[in-house]
């Protein structure tokens, strides 16, 4: 339950003073739903009003505050401006115009009555302009103005002056809240109190030590949810998984396995021994053989007489999986099956029978294996494969599908910096795979202006003509789905023209079994090209795949063309991955094209994305289940999250948890960063 002392924060938006049906509106647009997300929607930049006694040049360019009065107004021919002449106290004359407006500024500026007029100052052919004043206020009012206004983002039909209202109606809430920052780190680091800190942040957003204070706060709410759930697993006692090596010494594996996959395995059998249910995220770059790890991992499981359960993001990669699994198992006395929400009637009924009788020793699927009516016999590890999408809450509750938790192995195959791991996966220890199997074949990587895809497409042509196969893939356009899809249908009915029969196309919007049915066609090589948005990103497996084409690659984030990458170089043949860009690049996207031609090492990519992107996102979309920073950027989690996770440890092992007075102040905390489903987790706590 939240405390009382926060609901006031957590009041709907239309709390406010003037909030009505009409502003609701761009306040939504923009996800200030509640006042709490008003108070952490902070300005993005200030304007400095220059207070001045008179008119001058020097000003021209800047926003100033001065005193005026209006000596006549002149309305422009048909719909012109309206123009307002004014003078300062020495007479010098300014212009203040006005478009569609006249009655309003006749209101604001009385002929003869001085008032305090704040706005830029330009020149306009001989004389002095400003258009558009932001204030225009009686003297007694105009105190009131700010020397330093903050600019916040906004939405159609929202004005700045209207939000920094709301946002001072949101300060007038704040509770008084104990201290949750270990008072020593606070008085290093010179940080305000958090109200105080909150109401620099949006009064002055030059305000470096507010800001700092609050990404603190949220990153260490996150630290600390992770902290609690790590404690509470290492409290709980799960069964310990030991092993033969019966099963694994009768595999016959392609290749031997790397250094880095061999000290994995032998990582995951000693957490698999102990009573402390594991807890760890395999990071592996794409290709790196991350699934012979699991595989090991599992049969380790089913030697000890428990089942496994691996978890796939996609239908389609559940099926990969579950089609390469059978094949490395064949010929060993294990029973695997897949559970996905296709699977209906007897199919499905057998598949839970034998989950509850122990028959199926291992189940790979979708989130459908850990519905409610899935019961295992005695689920000893869950591998979750890919899942920057899946969250602690998630994790959880998979856990509870057993009746002592299992051992729990996290997939990612997107190289994520070392800082962001502890933000994303700090409750877990990482192993991590840096070595490539053999015979995988580095891929070349080239950028080429989008002005030759005639050349490009004819490239394909003599691609497809030698009997292999390719990805197209077209860029995600998250504003509008139906623009995006309109690119790949638009792109694939082009080269449909060119290569007959040869193009299917996949995209979001399609239904499972639909995209299941191309991939399948795709897979089997009676497709020659597949024209894609993003949903190829994750996994896919076709070895006779070597050509992959990116359009508009400078839209993609690096970690997502380094994905994209990864689908080709699969079998042993030279593979080429084409960025097709834009003439006109950004900067950050030279940057980031000029690196994917460079290096293939995903790990590297990672930590480049982290510092080209500045405050971006950090694994590349967002993800549902993922947490999400408001307050901080990914330059302040990397400087913050190593400082967050050892004062998070400290509370939690030596500080008396949540129990005590500070402990009391950081449970506020984690509701207030909606951080609360560890709440739960400590008895009492």
């Amino acid at each position: 339950m939240r405390p009382d002392i926060l609901n006031p924060l957590f009041a709907e938006v239309e709390a406010l003073k003037g909030v009505g049906p009409q502003l609701a509106k761009p306040l939504h647009r923009l996800k200030l739903d509640r006042v709490v997300d008003v108070l952490f929607h902070l300005p993005v930049s200030w304007i400095d009003r220059r207070r001045v006694d008179e008119l001058d040049e020097s000003d021209v360019g800047h926003v100033i505050t001065i005193e005026l009065a209006a000596r006549d107004y002149r309305q422009g021919a048909g719909r012109g401006p309206f123009r307002v002449h004014a003078e300062d106290a020495r007479g010098n004359y300014v212009t203040l115009t006005y478009f569609n407006n006249p009655g309003w500024a006749k209101k604001q500026l009385p002929l003869g009555e001085a008032r305090i007029v704040s706005g830029r100052l330009d020149r306009y052919g001989q004389e002095l302009q400003i258009v558009h004043p932001d204030h225009v206020l009686t003297p007694a009012e105009g105190a009131a103005i700010p020397l330093r206004e903050p600019v916040y983002p906004l939405s159609e039909g929202l004005t700045n002056h209207r939000l920094a209202d709301l946002a001072g109606q949101a300060l007038g809430r704040l509770p008084a809240l104990g201290e949750w920052i270990e008072p020593g780190l606070k008085a290093r680091r010179g940080w305000p109190d958090w109200a105080a800190a909150l109401t620099m942040a949006h009064r002055d957003p030059g305000a470096s030590e507010a800001r700092d204070r609050l990404a603190y706060d949220e990153v260490f709410a996150n630290q600390l949810a992770l902290s609690l759930v790590r404690a509470s697993s290492r409290k709980r006692r799960g069964r310990p998984l030991r092993g033969d090596g019966g099963l694994r010494d009768r595999l016959k594996l392609p290749y031997a396995p790397t250094g880095a996959q061999a000290r994995a395995v032998a990582e995951i059998e000693g957490d698999l021994r102990q009573e402390t249910p594991m807890l760890r995220l395999l990071q592996g770059d794409v290709g790196s053989g991350k699934t012979l790890v699991a595989l090991m991992a599992m049969l380790a499981a089913v030697e000890a007489g428990a089942q496994a359960a691996l978890l796939a993001p996609t239908e389609i990669l559940a099926r990969q999986h579950h089609a390469n699994l059978s094949r490395m198992l064949a010929g060993l006395p294990v029973n695997i099956a897949i559970l996905t929400g296709r699977e209906k009637g007897r199919a499905r009924e057998s598949c839970l029978m034998g989950l509850a009788d122990g028959s199926i020793h291992i189940l790979i699927g979708t989130h459908a294996i850990f519905q409610e009516k899935v019961g295992y016999r005695r689920l000893g590890l869950a591998v979750v494969d890919e899942q920057h999408r899946f969250g602690v809450a998630q994790r959880l509750m998979l856990a509870s599908k057993a009746e002592h938790p299992p051992h729990l192995l996290v997939m990612t195959a997107t190289p994520i910096p070392r800082t962001l791991t502890l933000t994303q996966y700090g409750e877990m220890d990482v192993s991590r795979l840096d070595e490539m199997p053999p015979g995988r074949q580095p891929i070349e990587t080239r950028v080429i202006s989008e002005d030759r895809m005639a050349e490009v497409i004819d490239g394909l042509g003599r691609h497809i003509a030698a009997g292999r196969q390719a990805y197209w893939v077209c860029p995600l356009v998250e504003e509008s789905e139906t623009s995006d899809l309109a690119a790949a249908e638009e792109r694939a009915r082009i080269l449909a023209e060119r290569f007959p029969g040869k193009i299917g196309v996949v995209h979001g919007r399609m239904k499972g079994p639909e995209k299941d049915a191309v991939m399948a066609e795709f897979a089997a090589g009676r497709i020659a090209v597949l024209v894609a948005t993003t949903v190829i990103e994750v996994g896919v497996d076709v070895p006779n795949a070597t050509l992959m084409i990116v359009e508009h690659a400078d839209r993609f984030g690096l970690a997502q063309l380094h994905q994209l990458r990864g689908r080709v170089g699969r079998g042993d043949q030279h593979s080429i991955c084409l960025l097709l860009r834009g003439n006109v690049l950004s900067e950050t996207a030279r940057a980031r094209l000029a690196l994917m031609r460079e290096t293939n090492d995903g790990f590297r990519i990672a930590e480049e994305d982290l510092r080209l992107r500045g405050a971006g996102e950090i694994l590349g979309t967002r993800q549902s289940g993922e947490a999400q920073f408001r307050l901080a950027t990914p330059e302040q989690i990397a400087e913050l999250a190593p400082i967050a996770t050892d004062d998070a440890r400290l509370l939690v092992d030596r500080d008396g948890g949540l129990a005590s007075e500070r402990g009391q102040a950081a449970r506020n905390l984690l509701y207030l960063m909606e951080r609360d489903a560890a709440v739960g987790l400590l008895r009492g706590g």
